[in-house]
């Protein structure tokens, strides 16, 4: 038995037909799994197997360092979302609950190339000239 219900793997296939262009998923655990390291793994898997669009990368964190550093990982498990590029989306812990809706999007966005903002928005991005780290904490408290 998988993590996702065979309705929700529906629902999230069906998304994913929206999908046009290849997506990337990094994930970091570690060869001695903790169960969160595991849970992401697993559902990371059976989400990358409900469209041809999707590829899913599993690293280890303590043998593969230098590549998560160059990532930017620096904790696990960690899940990274890829497009043409690095678009920073990194997600840390299991992405389950409300984060799992909005991992759905992200890689839905990434697959479009299309953030979906307005136009007034990007253009306001455009103007940030310098590096910035931006951290959304959640917590369900």
């Amino acid at each position: 038995m998988g993590i996702l219900k065979e309705k929700d793997k529906e629902k999230v296939a069906n998304i994913f037909k929206a999908i046009e262009k290849d997506v990337k998923i990094v994930m970091f655990t570690q060869e001695m799994e903790c169960p969160r390291c595991e849970m992401t793994r697993l559902m990371l898997e059976e989400i990358s197997g409900l469209s041809e669009k999707l590829s899913l990368e599993v690293h280890d964190f303590v043998d593969e360092a230098d590549l998560a550093k160059k990532y930017g990982i620096d904790k696990i498990p960690a899940t990274t979302i890829f497009g043409d590029k690095d678009y920073g989306i990194h997600f840390y812990g299991v992405p389950a609950g409300y984060e799992f809706n909005v991992l759905i999007e992200d890689i839905l966005d990434v697959g479009k190339r299309n953030p979906g903002l307005s136009k007034e928005v990007m253009t306001e991005l455009a103007k940030v000239d310098k590096p910035v780290h931006m951290q959304v904490l959640i917590s369900p408290t």
